[in-house]
C-alpha cells in the first residue's frame, strides 16, 4: 500500500486536470467544424496523461538528485526528497512511463492518420519523441532547460501549442489562424502556473542555483510577469470568439477567468511565498473549468 502511495506522490495527480485542458480545447475545436472522432479523443487523453506524469517522474528525479528539493523548499514533498522512492526506482518508473507514452502515442497516430497520410505519421511521431526529452530535460542532466529560465516557453509550446493544434490537427488533418488563439489561451494559462511554482519556490531555487524566470526577474517583476501572463490568456480568448462570429452565449467560457481577478489580487498582495500554493491549483482549476467549458459550448 506504502509503494502504491509513493507513486501517486510522484505522480502528482492533482496536476492531470491542467494537461487535459489542452487536449478538450482541441476537441472542442474538432466538434465545433464536425471532425470530432471519440477513439483520438480517448488516445489523445491517455498520451497526454502518459506524458504529464512522465514529466513529474523525471522533475521528482532531476530536482532531488541535484538537491534542489531540499528542506528550503515551500511545496509539497517529492517523493525522492522525502525518501518513498529510491533513485532507482525513479529511474524504472521513467523508463516504463517511457514506454507507455511510445505505445499510447503510436496507437493515436495509426487511429488518426491509418496508413494513408505516411508524413504526417512521420511529423508526428517525431514530436512524440520530442515530447519525451522535453518532459526528461526539464530537470534533468547538466544542461537542464528548467534550470535556464527556459520551462517557461517549453511550457507555452508543448502543453499549449502542441496540445491543441497538434490534437486539432488529428481529427481535422489541417489548420488555420484562429486556432492558434485559443492555444495561446492554454499555453499562457500553462506558463501562468508554472510560474506560481516557481514564485513559491524562488528563494530556495536561488540556494540550489537553479534559474527560473521569478529567480531572473525577483518578486516585483515576477509578478507584473504573471498578470502579462493572464490578460495575455483572456485577450486570446476573447479575440477566438470574437472573429469566430459566432452566438453569444460562446463566450460563456470566459466566465472561467472571474475567479483568476481574486486570485491575481491574492498574488500582487502576496509576502509569504507558502500561500502561493493554493493560488496555483485556482489558476489549474480555471484553466480546466475554462477548457471544459470550450468544449461544451462548442456543442451548440
Amino acid at each position: 500500500m506504502l509503494s502504491i502511495k509513493s507513486w501517486l506522490n510522484a505522480a502528482r495527480l492533482r496536476t492531470l486536470p491542467l494537461s487535459f485542458s489542452g487536449i478538450l480545447v482541441g476537441a472542442g475545436l474538432a466538434v465545433k467544424e464536425t471532425v470530432f472522432d471519440t477513439n483520438i479523443f480517448i488516445l489523445a487523453l491517455l498520451t497526454t496523461v502518459s506524458f504529464q506524469i512522465l514529466s513529474n517522474f523525471a522533475n521528482d528525479y532531476g530536482d532531488g538528485i541535484k538537491g534542489t528539493d531540499n528542506l528550503d523548499r515551500v511545496g509539497p514533498k517529492r517523493a525522492l526528497q522525502s525518501g518513498l522512492l529510491s533513485e532507482k526506482q525513479l529511474k524504472n518508473g521513467i523508463l516504463i512511463t517511457i514506454i507507455i507514452a511510445l505505445l499510447f502515442s503510436l496507437a493515436l497516430i495509426f487511429v488518426a492518420f491509418g496508413t494513408e497520410n505516411l508524413n504526417y505519421s512521420i511529423v508526428f511521431f517525431f514530436l512524440g519523441i520530442a515530447s519525451i526529452i522535453a518532459a526528461i530535460k526539464y530537470t534533468v542532466g547538466v544542461k537542464a532547460y528548467g534550470y535556464n529560465a527556459m520551462g517557461d516557453i517549453f511550457v507555452f509550446l508543448f502543453f499549449g501549442l502542441l496540445a491543441v493544434l497538434g490534437s486539432y490537427f488529428l481529427y481535422a488533418k489541417n489548420l488555420h489562424f484562429l486556432v492558434l488563439l485559443p492555444a495561446i489561451t492554454i499555453g499562457l494559462l500553462g506558463a501562468a502556473v508554472l510560474n506560481l511554482n516557481n514564485m513559491r519556490d524562488r528563494i530556495s531555487d536561488t540556494k540550489a542555483n537553479k534559474i527560473t524566470i521569478p529567480v531572473l526577474l525577483g518578486e516585483k517583476k515576477a509578478k507584473k510577469y504573471h498578470s502579462f501572463l493572464l490578460l495575455g490568456a483572456y485577450i486570446a480568448a476573447f479575440l477566438y470568439v470574437y472573429f469566430s462570429k459566432v452566438a453569444w452565449w460562446h463566450f460563456t467560457p470566459l466566465l472561467a477567468f472571474l475567479p483568476l481577478l481574486k486570485h491575481y489580487s491574492v498574488v500582487h498582495l502576496n509576502k509569504n511565498p507558502s500561500a502561493l500554493d493554493s493560488e496555483l491549483k485556482k489558476v489549474a482549476l480555471s484553466t480546466f473549468l475554462f477548457s471544459l467549458l470550450f468544449l461544451i459550448f462548442s456543442l451548440f
